[in-house]
Protein backbone atom coordinates (compact mmCIF):
# COMPACT_ATOMS: atom_id res chain seq x y z
CA UNK A 1 0.00 0.00 0.00
CA UNK A 2 1.39 3.37 -1.02
CA UNK A 3 1.40 5.90 1.76
CA UNK A 4 -0.55 9.05 1.01
CA UNK A 5 1.55 12.12 0.46
CA UNK A 6 1.02 14.57 3.27
CA UNK A 7 0.25 18.15 2.46
CA UNK A 8 2.68 20.68 3.86
CA UNK A 9 1.31 22.49 6.87
CA UNK A 10 0.29 26.07 6.13
CA UNK A 11 2.79 28.63 7.34
CA UNK A 12 2.01 30.10 10.74
CA UNK A 13 0.74 33.66 10.66
CA UNK A 14 2.92 36.29 12.23
CA UNK A 15 1.29 37.99 15.17
CA UNK A 16 0.87 41.69 14.51
CA UNK A 17 2.02 44.14 17.12
CA UNK A 18 -0.38 46.59 18.73
CA UNK A 19 1.04 49.42 16.64
CA UNK A 20 0.58 47.50 13.39
CA UNK A 21 -3.03 46.76 14.29
CA UNK A 22 -3.93 50.21 15.57
CA UNK A 23 -2.16 52.40 13.00
CA UNK A 24 -4.42 51.58 10.01
CA UNK A 25 -7.50 52.08 12.19
CA UNK A 26 -6.28 55.47 13.44
CA UNK A 27 -5.39 56.60 9.92
CA UNK A 28 -8.86 55.59 8.68
CA UNK A 29 -10.64 57.45 11.48
CA UNK A 30 -8.56 60.59 10.97
CA UNK A 31 -9.06 60.52 7.19
CA UNK A 32 -12.82 60.13 7.49
CA UNK A 33 -12.99 62.86 10.13
CA UNK A 34 -11.06 65.25 7.87
CA UNK A 35 -13.29 64.56 4.85
CA UNK A 36 -16.53 64.96 6.80
CA UNK A 37 -15.14 68.00 8.61
CA UNK A 38 -14.33 69.72 5.32
CA UNK A 39 -17.76 68.84 3.94
CA UNK A 40 -19.45 70.22 7.06
CA UNK A 41 -17.36 73.36 6.84
CA UNK A 42 -18.34 73.84 3.20
CA UNK A 43 -22.03 73.43 3.94
CA UNK A 44 -22.19 75.57 7.07
CA UNK A 45 -20.27 78.40 5.41
CA UNK A 46 -22.90 78.76 2.69
CA UNK A 47 -24.88 81.98 2.65
CA UNK A 48 -28.29 80.36 3.11
CA UNK A 49 -27.20 77.77 5.69
CA UNK A 50 -29.08 79.45 8.61
CA UNK A 51 -32.32 79.23 6.64
CA UNK A 52 -31.68 75.62 5.58
CA UNK A 53 -30.81 74.69 9.16
CA UNK A 54 -34.08 76.15 10.38
CA UNK A 55 -36.12 74.33 7.72
CA UNK A 56 -34.41 70.93 7.72
CA UNK A 57 -32.51 70.54 11.00
CA UNK A 58 -34.79 72.19 13.52
CA UNK A 59 -34.37 70.19 16.73
CA UNK A 60 -37.75 71.21 18.15
CA UNK A 61 -39.51 70.14 14.94
CA UNK A 62 -37.68 66.80 14.89
CA UNK A 63 -38.72 66.10 18.49
CA UNK A 64 -42.32 67.13 17.81
CA UNK A 65 -42.63 64.97 14.67
CA UNK A 66 -40.77 61.95 16.02
CA UNK A 67 -43.69 60.12 17.75
CA UNK A 68 -45.93 60.06 14.66
CA UNK A 69 -43.01 59.33 12.33
CA UNK A 70 -41.95 56.46 14.60
CA UNK A 71 -45.45 54.96 14.49
CA UNK A 72 -45.26 55.08 10.70
CA UNK A 73 -41.80 53.52 10.83
CA UNK A 74 -43.24 50.55 12.73
CA UNK A 75 -45.54 50.04 9.75
CA UNK A 76 -42.48 50.04 7.48
CA UNK A 77 -40.73 47.44 9.60
CA UNK A 78 -43.85 45.25 9.82
CA UNK A 79 -44.21 45.22 6.04
CA UNK A 80 -40.48 44.54 5.69
CA UNK A 81 -40.52 41.56 8.06
CA UNK A 82 -43.58 39.94 6.46
CA UNK A 83 -42.40 40.64 2.91
CA UNK A 84 -38.96 39.22 3.72
CA UNK A 85 -40.41 35.82 4.60
CA UNK A 86 -42.73 35.79 1.58
CA UNK A 87 -39.89 36.78 -0.77
CA UNK A 88 -37.57 34.09 0.58
CA UNK A 89 -40.17 31.38 -0.06
CA UNK A 90 -41.59 32.55 -3.40
CA UNK A 91 -38.15 33.34 -4.87
CA UNK A 92 -36.90 29.88 -3.92
CA UNK A 93 -39.89 28.29 -5.66
CA UNK A 94 -39.18 30.34 -8.79
CA UNK A 95 -35.51 29.41 -8.75
CA UNK A 96 -36.35 25.70 -8.44
CA UNK A 97 -38.84 25.95 -11.31
CA UNK A 98 -36.22 27.60 -13.51
CA UNK A 99 -33.53 25.05 -12.64
CA UNK A 100 -35.61 21.96 -13.42
CA UNK A 101 -34.91 20.15 -16.69
CA UNK A 102 -36.99 17.78 -18.76
CA UNK A 103 -40.19 18.02 -20.84
CA UNK A 104 -42.50 17.51 -17.88
CA UNK A 105 -41.06 20.55 -16.11
CA UNK A 106 -41.00 22.79 -19.20
CA UNK A 107 -44.21 24.72 -18.31
CA UNK A 108 -42.85 25.56 -14.86
CA UNK A 109 -39.53 26.66 -16.30
CA UNK A 110 -41.16 28.85 -18.97
CA UNK A 111 -43.42 30.42 -16.35
CA UNK A 112 -40.44 31.23 -14.10
CA UNK A 113 -38.42 32.72 -16.98
CA UNK A 114 -41.32 34.92 -18.16
CA UNK A 115 -42.15 36.02 -14.62
CA UNK A 116 -38.57 37.00 -13.78
CA UNK A 117 -38.02 38.82 -17.08
CA UNK A 118 -41.29 40.76 -16.89
CA UNK A 119 -41.10 41.75 -13.24
CA UNK A 120 -37.43 42.76 -13.37
CA UNK A 121 -38.24 45.01 -16.33
CA UNK A 122 -40.75 47.10 -14.34
CA UNK A 123 -39.46 49.63 -11.78
CA UNK A 124 -40.50 48.98 -8.19
CA UNK A 125 -42.28 52.35 -8.01
CA UNK A 126 -44.49 51.44 -10.97
CA UNK A 127 -45.30 48.06 -9.44
CA UNK A 128 -46.39 49.73 -6.21
CA UNK A 129 -48.56 52.22 -8.11
CA UNK A 130 -50.12 49.56 -10.35
CA UNK A 131 -50.95 47.17 -7.53
CA UNK A 132 -51.69 49.80 -4.88
CA UNK A 133 -54.21 51.70 -7.01
CA UNK A 134 -55.15 49.24 -9.76
CA UNK A 135 -56.11 46.06 -7.93
CA UNK A 136 -58.32 47.73 -5.26
CA UNK A 137 -60.09 49.62 -8.06
CA UNK A 138 -61.16 46.29 -9.59
CA UNK A 139 -63.18 45.55 -6.43
CA UNK A 140 -62.79 41.79 -6.83
CA UNK A 141 -64.96 40.00 -4.22
CA UNK A 142 -62.99 38.24 -1.53
CA UNK A 143 -59.76 40.17 -2.06
CA UNK A 144 -58.43 42.91 0.26
CA UNK A 145 -58.83 46.46 -1.01
CA UNK A 146 -56.27 48.28 1.10
CA UNK A 147 -53.26 49.98 -0.43
CA UNK A 148 -51.06 48.63 2.37
CA UNK A 149 -51.77 45.00 1.43
CA UNK A 150 -51.33 45.42 -2.32
CA UNK A 151 -48.31 47.65 -1.92
CA UNK A 152 -46.68 44.90 0.13
CA UNK A 153 -47.67 42.36 -2.54
CA UNK A 154 -45.97 44.53 -5.17
CA UNK A 155 -42.77 44.60 -3.12
CA UNK A 156 -42.87 40.82 -2.72
CA UNK A 157 -43.42 40.23 -6.43
CA UNK A 158 -40.68 42.66 -7.44
CA UNK A 159 -37.97 41.51 -5.06
CA UNK A 160 -38.78 37.84 -5.62
CA UNK A 161 -37.63 38.16 -9.22
CA UNK A 162 -34.21 39.41 -8.12
CA UNK A 163 -33.90 36.96 -5.24
CA UNK A 164 -34.80 34.07 -7.55
CA UNK A 165 -31.78 34.86 -9.73
CA UNK A 166 -29.59 34.96 -6.63
CA UNK A 167 -30.86 31.54 -5.62
CA UNK A 168 -30.30 30.22 -9.14
CA UNK A 169 -26.70 31.41 -9.18
CA UNK A 170 -26.16 29.50 -5.94
CA UNK A 171 -27.70 26.36 -7.43
CA UNK A 172 -25.49 26.55 -10.50
CA UNK A 173 -22.43 26.93 -8.25
CA UNK A 174 -23.07 23.55 -6.64
CA UNK A 175 -20.69 20.98 -8.11
CA UNK A 176 -22.16 18.56 -10.64
CA UNK A 177 -20.83 15.70 -8.55
CA UNK A 178 -23.58 16.42 -6.02
CA UNK A 179 -26.23 15.79 -8.65
CA UNK A 180 -24.45 12.67 -9.83
CA UNK A 181 -24.26 11.35 -6.28
CA UNK A 182 -27.96 12.04 -5.70
CA UNK A 183 -28.84 10.28 -8.96
CA UNK A 184 -26.73 7.29 -7.93
CA UNK A 185 -28.75 7.09 -4.71
CA UNK A 186 -31.95 6.89 -6.74
CA UNK A 187 -33.27 10.39 -5.97
CA UNK A 188 -35.53 12.06 -8.50
CA UNK A 189 -34.69 15.45 -9.96
CA UNK A 190 -37.13 17.12 -7.57
CA UNK A 191 -35.72 15.27 -4.55
CA UNK A 192 -32.19 16.14 -5.63
CA UNK A 193 -33.13 19.81 -5.68
CA UNK A 194 -34.81 19.77 -2.28
CA UNK A 195 -32.38 17.59 -0.33
CA UNK A 196 -29.01 18.14 -2.02
CA UNK A 197 -28.84 21.30 -4.13
CA UNK A 198 -31.02 23.86 -2.35
CA UNK A 199 -29.40 23.61 1.13
CA UNK A 200 -25.94 24.16 -0.34
CA UNK A 201 -27.16 26.92 -2.67
CA UNK A 202 -28.81 28.89 0.16
CA UNK A 203 -25.62 28.72 2.21
CA UNK A 204 -23.58 29.93 -0.77
CA UNK A 205 -25.74 32.97 -1.54
CA UNK A 206 -26.72 34.02 2.00
CA UNK A 207 -24.61 37.23 1.93
CA UNK A 208 -26.21 38.29 -1.37
CA UNK A 209 -29.69 37.60 0.01
CA UNK A 210 -28.93 39.71 3.06
CA UNK A 211 -27.93 42.59 0.77
CA UNK A 212 -31.35 42.37 -0.84
CA UNK A 213 -32.89 42.46 2.64
CA UNK A 214 -31.02 45.70 3.36
CA UNK A 215 -32.29 47.22 0.10
CA UNK A 216 -35.84 46.13 0.91
CA UNK A 217 -35.65 47.94 4.26
CA UNK A 218 -35.33 51.23 2.40
CA UNK A 219 -37.65 50.48 -0.51
CA UNK A 220 -40.67 49.82 1.72
CA UNK A 221 -40.80 53.63 1.93
CA UNK A 222 -42.22 53.51 -1.61
CA UNK A 223 -45.56 52.57 -0.06
CA UNK A 224 -45.97 56.22 0.90
CA UNK A 225 -46.82 57.07 -2.74
CA UNK A 226 -50.10 55.13 -2.49
CA UNK A 227 -51.15 56.78 0.76
CA UNK A 228 -49.88 54.25 3.30
CA UNK A 229 -49.13 56.14 6.50
CA UNK A 230 -45.59 54.95 6.95
CA UNK A 231 -42.66 56.99 8.24
CA UNK A 232 -42.23 58.99 5.04
CA UNK A 233 -45.95 59.70 4.71
CA UNK A 234 -46.21 60.83 8.32
CA UNK A 235 -43.21 63.11 7.78
CA UNK A 236 -44.88 64.59 4.70
CA UNK A 237 -48.09 65.21 6.63
CA UNK A 238 -46.14 67.06 9.33
CA UNK A 239 -44.34 69.08 6.65
CA UNK A 240 -47.61 70.03 4.96
CA UNK A 241 -48.99 71.20 8.32
CA UNK A 242 -45.96 73.17 9.54
CA UNK A 243 -44.05 73.99 6.32
CA UNK A 244 -40.95 72.55 7.99
CA UNK A 245 -38.96 69.66 6.50
CA UNK A 246 -37.22 68.53 9.68
CA UNK A 247 -39.65 65.62 9.99
CA UNK A 248 -38.00 64.08 6.94
CA UNK A 249 -34.71 64.10 8.84
CA UNK A 250 -36.45 62.21 11.65
CA UNK A 251 -37.59 59.58 9.15
CA UNK A 252 -34.10 59.36 7.66
CA UNK A 253 -32.59 58.83 11.11
CA UNK A 254 -34.95 55.93 11.80
CA UNK A 255 -34.13 54.24 8.49
CA UNK A 256 -30.41 54.67 9.16
CA UNK A 257 -30.83 53.16 12.63
CA UNK A 258 -32.36 50.07 10.99
CA UNK A 259 -30.23 49.65 7.88
CA UNK A 260 -26.74 50.28 9.27
CA UNK A 261 -26.81 47.39 11.80
CA UNK A 262 -28.27 45.15 9.09
CA UNK A 263 -25.48 46.17 6.70
CA UNK A 264 -22.82 45.42 9.31
CA UNK A 265 -24.41 42.03 10.00
CA UNK A 266 -24.31 41.32 6.26
CA UNK A 267 -20.60 42.14 6.20
CA UNK A 268 -20.05 39.81 9.15
CA UNK A 269 -21.86 36.94 7.43
CA UNK A 270 -19.94 37.55 4.20
CA UNK A 271 -16.63 37.52 6.08
CA UNK A 272 -17.49 34.27 7.86
CA UNK A 273 -18.56 32.74 4.56
CA UNK A 274 -15.24 33.72 2.97
CA UNK A 275 -13.30 32.23 5.89
CA UNK A 276 -15.30 29.02 5.56
CA UNK A 277 -14.46 28.79 1.87
CA UNK A 278 -10.77 29.40 2.52
CA UNK A 279 -10.65 26.69 5.18
CA UNK A 280 -12.33 24.27 2.83
CA UNK A 281 -9.73 24.85 0.11
CA UNK A 282 -6.75 24.35 2.47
Amino acid sequence: MIAEERRPAPPARRTLSFRERALPFVISIVSVAIVFGLAARLVTSATHWPRIKLQFFNRDAIVAAFPTVFRGFLTNMSVWAIALVAIAIWALVLAIFRSLNGPWFAPLKVFAVLYIDLIRGIPSLLLVLLFGFGVPALQIPGLPRTGLFWGAVAMVLGYSAYAAEVYRSGMEAVHDGQRAAAKALGLSQWQTMIYAIVPQAVRNVLPALLNLAVALQKDVALLSVIGVRDAVREAQIYTARTFNYSSLIAAAMLFLAATIPMARFTDYVARKDQERRLQRTV
